[in-house]
């Protein structure tokens, strides 16, 4: 497994957003049944002894200080003692409670408006809470590449989509472009395709062409997000330019809620990627990320399957590691000490 030098000056601009705002209805009925009780799946410990959040948090925290993690949360979320628990080890200035929730889109909107108040040049990451991942320092490695990419190019919206491990109908793919030829020391391509949940038979056509499993984790500058915005959604701009400036006054809650009661629901992926990639496909890169397991948990058949991944990994013998060097040209190619 590569690993990659964390670089100190990146960890000052890279900050990261924990998504924890959503209900988790598809797995509701699995959850009651286990535990008697509608707590949203990413407060819930399926395995080993930590929530999906908590996981989230230490994934997180491998490359950003928790002094920079925030996270969204939905206010009818906090009557569970649980929930409660998980974030009282966040700093309170960095959990922001939405009056409801409106969709992924206000999900990632009203936070990124805090954090651009407080630092208006961060580098953001972007962490759903209901993601299973098994190698998660690898995965950390490449949310880290896609950090140096966008600290290189500010402009892009930069995209970790997972290679596809079979024709899965539940979840969105993203098809790369195809390879120019050029030297990318980022590993990133870019977006041809966008398309969200195909029955099997286009799944498997797909994969064929190259598609990945879009994961929603996504680095981006926090202020290229906000310029997006007020350009191709001046509408939706507005609003939350309000809430923009009434952080820190009085008027902040008021605000929220007067905004949100008005608020269209908006899907961040399909409402808000999706049209920025029609307008201007050079915004949106892919960072496919290699040799990682990883799982969106929207099923019991899923956290089943990773119970039995994971038994069967401990059965097998684990090979010894190759050693591996960076090559001194380029950080993207490895070379192991036989070679």
């Amino acid at each position: 497994m590569f690993r990659l030098h964390r670089d100190v000056d990146h960890r000052a601009a890279s900050w990261g957003l924990v998504l924890a705002a959503g209900e988790g209805k598809r797995l509701r009925s699995y959850i009651h049944e286990i535990r008697g009780d509608d707590l949203p799946k990413q407060y819930v410990n399926f395995i080993g002894r930590r929530s999906m959040l908590e996981h989230t948090f230490e994934r997180a925290k491998k490359l950003i200080p928790v002094r920079q993690i925030l996270t969204i949360v939905s206010r009818d979320h906090l009557r569970f003692a649980e929930v409660q628990h998980q974030l009282s080890h966040q700093p309170k200035q960095n959990i922001i409670v939405q009056p409801e929730n409106k969709e992924t889109g206000p999900g990632i909107f009203l936070p990124l408006m805090y954090l651009y108040k407080r630092c208006p040049e961060a580098i953001v990451s972007v962490f759903p809470s209901d993601h299973f991942i098994v190698e998660e320092e690898r995965f950390m490695d490449h949310v880290e590449l896609a950090v140096k990419a966008v600290a290189h190019d500010p402009s892009r919206i930069i995209l970790l989509a997972m290679e596809a491990r079979g024709p899965e109908v539940d979840y969105g793919y993203i098809v790369p472009r195809p390879d120019d030829g050029g030297l990318n020391l980022w590993g990133t391509r870019h977006a041809a395709n966008f398309v969200e949940k195909p029955n099997a038979a286009m799944a498997r056509e797909l994969i064929k062409a190259g598609g990945l499993w879009n994961t929603m984790i996504m680095v981006f500058k926090v202020r290229t997000l906000a310029e997006m915005m007020k350009r191709l959604f001046p509408k939706t701009h507005l609003r939350f330019a309000r809430i923009f400036d009434a952080i820190g006054t009085p008027e902040e809650s008021r605000t929220i809620e007067a905004v949100y009661q008005t608020l269209e629901p908006l899907n961040f992926s399909k409402g808000f990627l999706e049209t920025i990639a029609a307008i201007d496909p050079a915004i949106i890169s892919v960072l496919p990320v290699l040799q990682v397991f990883w799982s969106d948990w929207g099923s019991p058949e899923r956290i089943l399957q990773a119970r039995e991944m994971l038994i069967e990994r401990a059965r097998t013998p684990k090979p010894m590691p190759a050693k591996v060097k960076r090559h001194p040209a380029c950080p993207l190619i490895w070379r192991s000490d036989s070679a």
